[in-house]
C-alpha cells in the first residue's frame, strides 16, 4: 500500500516487552498480525525507562536492571483499518494501554525493491 495520504488513525499500544504471547513477545505478535491485516505499517519502540498502572518504575541503568522495559508500538493506517485490528488488540494486551489518535499522513512511500 502506497497511496495513504491524508487523514489517518494512529494506534499507539504501551506493554512490556517482557510481555508474552505463546512464549512469543507480544510487541512481535502485534506486528505480525498487523502485517498479515494489511496495515500500513507497525514499529516497535524500546524504552529506556518508564511505570504504567502498576506505578512500578523499570529503567535500564546498571545499578537497576529490569528485564521487564516498556515497549511502544505504534500503527498508522485508515481509521475503518485500524478500528478493525481493535478485536485483536483487546485479545493480546492483557496488561497495558492502548490509545488512538487522529493523524495526517502527509508521506508514506515504500523502498525500492531491487530485483
Amino acid at each position: 500500500m502506497t497511496g495513504l495520504t491524508g487523514s489517518a488513525l494512529r494506534a499507539t499500544i504501551f506493554i512490556g516487552e517482557s510481555d508474552l504471547w505463546h512464549h512469543k513477545p507480544v510487541y512481535s505478535e502485534i506486528v505480525h498480525r498487523a502485517h498479515r491485516a494489511g496495515l500500513g505499517g507497525a514499529s516497535v519502540f524500546r524504552g529506556i525507562e518508564g511505570f504504567g498502572a502498576s506505578s512500578l518504575i523499570h529503567t535500564q541503568r546498571l545499578l537497576s536492571l529490569s528485564e521487564d522495559l516498556p515497549v511502544a508500538i505504534v500503527i498508522v493506517d485508515t481509521e475503518e483499518k485500524v478500528r478493525a485490528f481493535l478485536p485483536q488488540l483487546d485479545e493480546l494486551v492483557t496488561e497495558g494501554l492502548v490509545t488512538l489518535d487522529a493523524c495526517e499522513v502527509v508521506r508514506y512511500t515504500a523502498r525500492e525493491v531491487e530485483q
